[in-house]
């Protein structure tokens, strides 16, 4: 077993800026619609002038276009600002502790495991349980003293006994003493977060030495 302390954030890049889109010509807009309709009552014929009718279904025809085009435009950019809002609202949760809602982890048998636990406060002693799905203790890894913080727990995937663990879904659990003699505990699966970054529209958070999609949090608190 080994505890291995988790190393700084990892540094944020910021995504080339595009070119603007050629816009395409083929497409008629309403101006080209307006242009149209000025240039046929230009060269109609004076002894047969075009019917009112006709040019009152036209303009309605062109206005609704344009409150169509008018409309579709505000909606995206309130989604777009309303997008932008959520993403960095989620800044606020930097310095949060962050709930993945499992502290399940996989095992293959005959190979090992990494995973991490976060430790809030500092540990005088302690020890990290992996248990099966039944609840037992398969496997008792010892901490020593630590100040908190995030640490990284390796698995050699052998049970207290020296025997091979079975593949399988196992879970894990801590208790620990602070130095004043609190108990407390923790578990895989909760960790403080310590950054955010938005990466194509998603957005992703920091949490212990993992960025994760913002979906996969049950809880922060």
């Amino acid at each position: 077993m080994a505890i291995n302390s988790v190393g700084e954030n990892a540094a944020l890049y910021a995504n080339p800026k595009l070119d603007e889109a050629v816009k395409d010509k083929r497409v008629l807009g309403k101006d080209d619609f307006m242009t149209l309709l000025l240039v046929e009552l230009q060269h109609q014929d004076p002894t047969e002038p075009m019917d009112s009718e006709k040019i009152l279904t036209q303009t309605s025809q062109l206005a609704g276009l344009e409150a169509s085009e008018n409309t579709n435009q505000a909606l995206s950019d309130l989604a777009a600002s309303l997008g932008s809002a959520q993403q960095f609202s989620t800044i606020s949760a930097i310095g949060k502790t962050a709930d993945l809602g499992s502290n399940a982890i996989t095992l293959d048998e005959g190979s090992s495991s990494s995973f991490e636990v976060y430790f809030p406060a500092d540990i005088q002693e302690g020890s990290v349980q992996v248990l099966d799905g039944s609840g037992s203790v398969i496997k008792t890894l010892n901490v020593g003293t630590n100040s908190s913080g995030v640490y990284q727990f390796d698995w050699d995937g052998t049970d207290n006994a020296g025997g091979v663990a079975e593949s399988g879904l196992y879970y894990v659990n801590a208790a620990y003493t602070t130095p004043s003699g609190q108990n407390l505990e923790t578990r895989l699966g909760a960790y403080p977060i310590e950054s955010v970054r938005f990466d194509g529209g998603n957005t992703l958070v920091k949490v212990g030495s993992n960025y994760v999609p913002l979906e996969r949090i049950q809880e922060v608190y």
